[in-house]
């Protein structure tokens, strides 16, 4: 029998789920085990097809809009890690809804933020991405044109505001670092004035995940971040990896998803996932490798994570 080829894994750690995520799987299933099924979540709770199937087959019913849900409904309604437009509470209330609020408690900080702002009559801009569900539910926060949506450098450097003394800024928590501190620089560059947050938007998750991909991804022949196409710190992860010089930078959500003609040769490969990741497909992975070749493993640490989110109120064991 060949003996199978020699292959180093480098885990880059942190990875996978952060607290914000873990807070609102465990809403989910808290809700299923106090109440029954179904619950209905507005949007995926997370960014992750595994998850999402998972919690649909314990009994999890999952909408993109309030309404498709039923009017007389006692079943708990949910919103997503990602944060909702004000009008979406407003409206599970209107309708008697007994809702349930995931929100990761790191964009209600960015939701407060940009509140805070326009009451001090402040211009808000909002860096992130459009259409992402997290950026709606900002933008939502506030009335129609309060927030100006920056995406790029270029938007900075062409951005016209009504008074340049008078400029706030919000960020997306999922951003990457660099290009995000690309485009702060411009403004302030532009904007000495422009408030920005006391502390960083971005969350420490996606932070520390972005600091070992770049500690890693320079030192292999390949890597893949566990993830799926819509999870944008998954997508930035896979950016990172490309920008410090591994040529071979894959998203894969389960080892099926995996072009093995890609990994030809390589001698070396790092394995990160995303935020909203299982470990679970991680490990997944780790065996699909295992079948095709001798593994030695290893592991390199960016950072320590030790933070907690706790459920909402209603679903404590001490919730009065």
């Amino acid at each position: 029998m060949e003996a199978k080829p020699k292959l180093k894994i480098v885990l880059c750690s942190p990875r996978g789920f952060c607290a914000g995520v873990v807070r609102a799987i465990d809403t989910v299933e808290r809700a299923l085990a106090l109440y029954g099924a179904p619950v209905y979540v507005r949007h995926e709770i997370v960014h992750n097809r595994y998850v999402v199937d998972s919690l649909r087959a314990k009994g999890a019913i999952f909408v993109e809009e309030l309404a498709e849900i039923p009017d007389d409904t006692k079943a708990p309604v949910v919103f997503s890690a990602h944060g909702v437009p004000k009008s979406v509470p407003a409206d599970a209330q209107r309708r008697n809804f007994f809702s349930l609020d995931a929100t990761c408690p790191l964009v209600t900080k960015v939701h407060r933020e940009a509140a805070i702002h326009f009451k001090r009559g402040h211009e808000i801009l909002l860096i992130g991405h459009s259409h992402h569900p997290e950026v709606v539910g900002t933008v939502g926060q506030l009335p129609a044109g309060a927030v100006t949506l920056i995406e790029t450098a270029e938007d900075a450097e062409r951005f016209a505001p009504k008074d340049a003394d008078n400029l706030a800024f919000v960020t997306q928590t999922t951003l990457s670092i660099d290009d995000t501190a690309e485009i702060v620089a411009v403004l302030k560059q532009r904007f000495p004035n422009i408030h920005g947050p006391h502390k960083e938007d971005i969350c420490y998750a996606t932070t520390n995940r972005q600091l070992a991909v770049k500690k890693v991804a320079p030192v292999v022949d390949a890597l893949i971040v566990v993830g799926a196409p819509n999870s944008s710190n998954s997508q930035r992860l896979r950016e990172v990896a490309e920008r410090e010089g591994c040529k071979v930078s894959v998203l894969a959500q389960r080892a099926g998803d995996l072009d093995w003609g890609m990994f030809e040769g390589i001698r070396s490969l790092g394995i990160t996932a995303g935020a909203s990741a299982p470990e679970v497909i991680v490990e997944e992975i780790m065996g699909a490798f295992a079948a095709r070749y001798e593994l030695d493993v290893e592991t390199v640490s960016a950072a320590e994570e030790n933070e907690f989110f706790p459920l909402p109120r209603s679903l404590r064991p001490d919730a009065a």
